[in-house]
């Protein structure tokens, strides 16, 4: 096997996807190794799979900062570097024709959440940032600062559908709910937009008229937890920089 890239993954629950990829290394199917777990959430479940094998964990807890600053005016601190109209000149998830003090105060609280992962993200360099079911919308203000070369994005997703279809965080009930006959998964770079970043890699499965919104489920992660380790070993390989076809 190659040198192993570092991983760190974010995640909010079961940690589900970080336990296939934690196998996929385990089991030397992937040249790479997570070197830390962090979440939005004290109580995710990850971060106990990981504390088991001995791998960093951390949490900053989002819904903390965003009620802490509810309501305050935006002169408070923000973090160093953070320039909101510049956040707002390259986000594509907030239309700027709703109201002007929410999209602020969002991506004020955001910015201030994002400050506190990287400051802990410091701790454990890392070549390649793995969202692994983190159920929070990243802005532009923490991926300026994952991406520092334009050429080698170093952020990964996977969502629960095969996108472009069905972006957002309910991809396989959206699936399931308008009748498609086909579902699936799709990891994909990120971007400054809600699922839209380029596409890595997608498996697909049989949507049947005895299916469930369950059962989907369940035959979707099956397959993120495939496609996941396969994704994570072409990036390994120097096989999906943006400068090529």
């Amino acid at each position: 096997m190659a040198q192993k890239i570092r991983v760190g993954v974010l995640i909010s629950g079961g940690g589900t996807n970080l336990q296939a990829i934690i196998d996929a290394y385990r089991s030397n199917r992937i040249d790479a190794r997570v070197v830390f777990v962090g979440s939005d959430n004290p109580e995710a479940y990850g971060l106990k799979r990981a504390q088991k094998l001995g791998i960093p964990t951390f949490a900053v807890d989002y819904r903390a900062i965003i009620k802490e600053t509810r309501g305050k005016p935006l002169k408070d601190p923000v973090p160093e570097g953070f320039d909101l109209e510049t956040v707002l000149a390259k986000q594509r998830v907030s239309p700027l024709s709703s109201d002007r003090a929410k999209v602020e105060q969002y991506f004020r609280s955001r910015a201030i959440a994002e400050a506190s992962l990287l400051k802990e993200m410091e701790a454990y360099p890392f070549d390649l940032l793995v969202l692994a079911g983190f159920m929070r919308i990243i802005t532009p203000y923490f991926i300026d600062r994952v991406n520092s070369d334009p050429s080698q994005p170093r952020i990964m997703n996977i969502h629960p559908s095969l996108l472009p279809s069905f972006p957002g965080p309910d991809g396989y009930g959206d699936t399931y709910r308008y009748g498609c006959k086909v579902g699936g998964c799709t990891v994909h770079f990120v971007d400054y937009g809600e699922d839209t970043g380029r596409i890595i890699g997608q498996k697909a499965f049989e949507i049947t008229p005895d299916d469930t919104i369950d059962t989907v489920r369940e035959k979707g992660l099956k397959l993120e937890w495939q496609l996941y380790p396969v994704c994570i070993q072409l990036f390994a390989e120097g096989r999906l920089r943006m400068d090529r076809p």
